[in-house]
């Protein structure tokens, strides 16, 4: 109240006294005018009956009373089917969710079956290449053995050849060869 009577005050200590000028304070602007739009009313409503203005204002009423409760209803409908909407909402959420710890726990399994498959292929991969790497040493040793057998077997008879030479001389060396033509020729004879 006291900033209305203030507003009043204030309007002749102006700096612009006598001149038209803009009030910045809002509060007291709007009670005057208020105050001008109520003064207005009340003199230019004076000629109204009466009965009129109490009909009028109980339809008001009544017609704002409907709008309101019809406000309400909307309100209700739209929350009820909101509510509605929510639990399909859940539902589908909880069968989404169900459906998603399937996929999990089929993922899971899947995953340890493919886990146990690499496994077991692994393994009969390195137990195959185990087979191949003792086939391939045993090769090996065999064809070294043979190489050995080989080179064991020229050298003695390299020395073999070498103490005939030695040891044979022209003489030794024709008695060998009559001795096996008398074989060779008896062996004719039993033949025949």
């Amino acid at each position: 109240m006291k900033n209305v009577t203030d507003s009043f005050v204030s309007l002749g200590h102006w700096p612009s006294a006598g001149s038209f000028g803009f009030n910045t304070d809002i509060l007291a602007t709007n009670l005057i005018n208020l105050s001008v739009v109520l003064g207005v009313l009340i003199f230019f409503g004076k000629g109204v009956c009466a009965s009129y203005n109490l009909l009028s204002l109980s339809d008001l009423l009544d017609n704002r009373k409907q709008r309101i409760l019809n406000t309400i209803r909307n309100s209700e409908e739209l929350r009820e089917g909101a509510i509605e909407q929510l639990e399909k909402a859940r539902a589908r959420l909880r069968k989404v969710e169900i459906e998603a710890d399937q996929f999990r726990v089929n993922g899971y399994s899947e995953i340890e079956r493919e886990k146990l498959n690499l496994i077991d292929s692994t393994y009969k991969t390195l137990e195959q290449l185990e087979n191949y790497k003792n086939e391939t040493i045993n090769f090996e040793q065999q064809k070294a053995s043979n190489q050995v057998r080989q080179r064991v077997f020229q050298q003695a008879l390299q020395g073999a050849l070498g103490t005939l030479n030695s040891c044979l001389n022209s003489e030794l060396h024709l008695r060998t060869i009559s001795a096996n033509i008398g074989i060779l020729g008896a062996m004719k004879e039993i033949t025949d």
